[in-house]
């Protein structure tokens, strides 16, 4: 249209006295429809119970190489059942073609969201990944609209994430961000937009991304968590405090159960759950549905631990954190059932500290109740350290807090220092001191109640809960331990 018809146009328009109002006034509710449905989806984003997700047999990139719409099918229902609501997929350039997505690929994607919809899932869609050619912003954002240009409006997508864990010291990268978030609002105006760091940069990375991206921030932020999980509160804490006034999720939280084991893989995750819910973060995502198997990585180097993340082992099993998210997403209290206090399960959630000195095994017989006790033999100690096994509550720590803790212990033959005690840490990690137990008499002890308690620190943000056997040529056997938040 010429400028000249449309001053005309408008003039008579005007002389009608019906038709520039009118139409003004339908743009005005068109933004505001807009605006209104992006508001819906940044409250949803806020709340969502969201799950990472690629095959088991065909991780990262090769979810879309080697697509398996049957088997991605059945595993959005699996997780619908677990209670999930929505549904994070990470797509990448190289992949779908570069800089114009091929159709297989789009047609790929456009069935993933049918298939999430199916399974009433929504989808959060993270760009950009395994890319890093930031001088290319046209081509970037070339990519992006043809990409993303199918889901303007489109209520199935509550969030689009503009990279994977950007790194906020490259000046690069976060001059692209500035650039790219434009974009995505341009073709996505109904969708909030997000971005993330490495969970290796911690705080001081989260904080170094907000700064960067001041003048083009996001709509909401997302913190990937990988830390100490009992001391998750403290840094989730700060976390929400750096994001606001905006919203803060936890787009990723998990451990890997290959070089821990799955009872501390539940415990991890409950303690973050629980964690989060005290620090008023209502959406955390766990990494991820399922464990891969052998061949499903992008390549042999892949890091050995990364094929042990899921809630599901490979062969569709529920590992114990699948009850844990269940339960957490059901609104379900988070409590010390996860610790496996009384050894029914083996080890269970608990580590073994100080394992250069002697560990601990657990035995099916000599149990004061149940089904199994643990036990140390022979060890040995250093000036500074006895052999223990611990754990921590699921409950955060702060300071002020009392904390009382509990365990029945006999000994055969023991010597050395056979004890119970609580340690205190701070954020980073820091020793703050220690309340310990009576020690067990050495020789021959029938059960024997070992018991001791303390107010954490100032500064505390987490406590451990030791069963310490050092410098013992015997055996000592513990059983049925406590550990509990007082009231009083």
């Amino acid at each position: 249209m010429t400028a000249r018809v449309l001053r005309y146009g408008m003039a008579l328009a005007a002389m009608m006295g019906c038709m520039v109002p009118g139409a003004t006034a339908a743009h005005a509710a068109t933004k505001a429809t807009t605006a209104q449905l992006k508001a819906r989806n940044l409250a949803t984003t806020a709340v969502t119970k969201q799950i990472n997700y690629y095959p088991a047999a065909a991780g990262w990139s090769a979810m879309w190489s080697n697509w398996q719409p049957a088997q991605i099918n059945a595993d959005l229902a699996r997780a619908a059942a677990l209670g999930a609501t929505s549904v994070r997929v990470i797509v990448f350039p190289d992949t779908f073609g570069w800089p114009a997505p091929t159709a297989t690929y789009t047609d790929r994607l456009a069935k993933f969201f049918a298939l999430a919809a199916t399974n009433k899932l929504a989808v959060k869609l993270t760009l950009f990944d395994w890319w890093g050619r930031y001088d290319e912003v046209a081509k970037s954002t070339q990519w992006a609209t043809a990409l993303l240009t199918p889901y303007r409006n489109d209520s199935r997508l509550i969030s689009v994430e503009l990279k994977n864990e950007m790194n906020p010291d490259s000046a690069a990268e976060m001059s692209w961000a500035r650039q790219m978030i434009p974009v995505l609002r341009k073709v996505l105006p109904a969708t909030p937009v997000t971005v993330t760091t490495p969970g290796s940069k911690a705080i001081d990375g989260f904080r170094k991304l907000k700064a960067a991206l001041a003048t083009t921030p996001p709509d909401y932020y997302d913190y990937h968590y990988y830390g100490d999980s009992a001391s998750a509160y403290a840094e989730l804490s700060e976390a929400k405090s750096i994001a606001a006034p905006a919203t803060l999720v936890l787009g990723e939280a998990g451990r890997s159960s290959l070089f821990f084991n799955e009872g501390e893989q539940a415990a991890y995750l409950g303690r973050v759950f629980a964690a989060a819910r005290q620090a008023g973060i209502p959406s955390v995502a766990p990494w991820t549905l399922f464990d891969f198997t052998s061949t499903a990585g992008p390549s042999s180097d892949t890091p050995a631990a990364e094929y042990a993340y899921g809630l599901y082992r490979t062969d569709g099993t529920a590992k114990p954190a699948a009850a844990v998210v269940k339960n957490y997403w059901a609104g379900k209290p988070l409590d010390d059932s996860l610790l496996n206090l009384g050894f029914e399960n083996g080890i269970g959630a608990w580590l073994n500290s100080s394992p250069e000195f002697g560990t601990a095994t657990w035995t099916a017989t000599g149990a004061r109740t149940g089904t199994g006790a643990i036990a140390f033999s022979g060890t040995t100690r250093s000036a500074n350290a006895l052999p223990s096994l611990k754990i921590s509550p699921i409950t955060p720590v702060r300071g002020g807090q009392t904390w009382k803790a509990q365990v029945y212990a006999r000994g055969a033959a023991a010597t050395g220092l056979t004890q119970l005690s609580l340690a205190w840490f701070d954020a980073a990690g820091a020793y703050l001191g220690q309340n310990s137990s009576a020690a067990l008499p050495a020789g021959d002890t029938a059960w024997t109640l070992l018991q001791t308690s303390g107010v954490a620190p100032a500064g505390a943000a987490s406590v451990q809960m030791h069963l310490k056997s050092g410098d013992n040529t015997g055996t000592v056997w513990f059983d049925d331990a406590g550990l509990a938040l007082s009231a009083g």
